[in-house]
């Protein structure tokens, strides 16, 4: 006999709650992360990064029943049916919501898919993953469309499970600056050369997002892409469910270590950085990851 709600007789669904005793739970959640961490003013232009997926589909919509206003945008890499689909999706949840959405493709602003890319830096003896090529890409083109729109805070659908895997995979390759980065909203300090990076959806578990995707009958892709399959941060993604198991908890203590013991406390300063020669687009280095590969694979 399944359990009841832990404020009404109905069954529980998730987290202890009924089917609107949990949707209810989950935006109210939300919008205490936002108001906590300070994510969004009042007056902030906002843009969501969409990829169709159900984090960032659960997001928009999120965002438009609290009221925001808000527009998204898919960077889309080409990877045929599965871009394809996914935007399909994506375009009926903002269709739905009345969300204007932009779709910036790899294809126009790179001159080629991802798979070409990979396929051209392993010719030139550069041999990498199709998601790290993505995220740099992605990061790239999406922080260059917001600050050329004037956008005030980029939203993106990372949930606690994301935060918890990318803490965990910067423990083992000891990189604590990497890790600085991560939180709430990512960075250790403000650049007007980036825009501000949120995550709403940060202390929602990776199980709250699909049971509320799916109560509310977003349309949206559960898999995995299909190029990401051999990823290395799948490897403590699968490590922490299986860990998860008989450590309930442990992704939210993870998140809550890293909280109180590694993010900087203050993130509003200002930090120098440079700009790429090539693009002028901010970088730490002289030129920028985006403009490395795209050098390496138009040689």
């Amino acid at each position: 006999m399944a359990e009841k709600c832990i404020k009404c007789s109905k069954k529980q669904v998730c987290s202890g709650f009924c089917r609107s005793h949990f949707i209810e739970y989950f935006e109210k959640k939300v919008r205490k992360t936002i108001r906590k961490y300070e994510l969004i003013k009042a007056k902030d232009k906002i843009l969501v990064a969409a990829s169709g997926g159900k984090d960032s589909s659960v997001l928009l919509i999120v965002l438009a029943k609290l009221g925001y206003k808000i527009e998204a945008a898919n960077i889309n890499p080409d990877i045929g049916k599965y871009t394809k689909d996914n935007i399909s999706n994506l375009k009926k949840v903002c269709e739905k919501y009345d969300i204007p959405l932009r779709i910036i493709s790899f294809q126009k602003e790179l001159g080629m898919p991802l798979k070409t890319i990979k396929e051209k830096a392993k010719k030139n003896k550069k041999d990498m993953a199709y998601c790290m090529i993505c995220g740099i890409f992605k990061r790239y083109l999406l922080n260059k469309f917001a600050r050329e729109n004037k956008y005030d805070v980029i939203c993106t659908g990372h949930n606690m499970d994301d935060e918890a895997q990318a803490f965990v995979m910067n423990v083992f390759r000891n990189d604590i600056k990497l890790a600085k980065r991560q939180g709430p909203v990512s960075g250790t300090g403000k650049n007007k050369k980036f825009v501000k990076r949120i995550k709403p959806l940060y202390m929602m578990s990776e199980k709250e997002i699909i049971t509320y995707s799916k109560l509310m009958k977003i349309p949206a892709f559960y898999g995995i892409c299909p190029y990401s399959e051999n990823a290395y941060r799948r490897v403590f993604l699968n490590f922490l469910n299986e860990f998860e198991k008989s450590n309930p908890n442990v992704k939210n203590n993870i998140v809550q270590f890293f909280l109180n013991n590694i993010k900087p406390k203050n993130i509003t300063k200002q930090v120098e950085i440079n700009s790429c020669k090539y693009c002028g687009e901010p970088t730490a280095n002289n030129v920028c990851k985006a403009c490395e590969i795209l050098r390496l694979v138009e040689e």
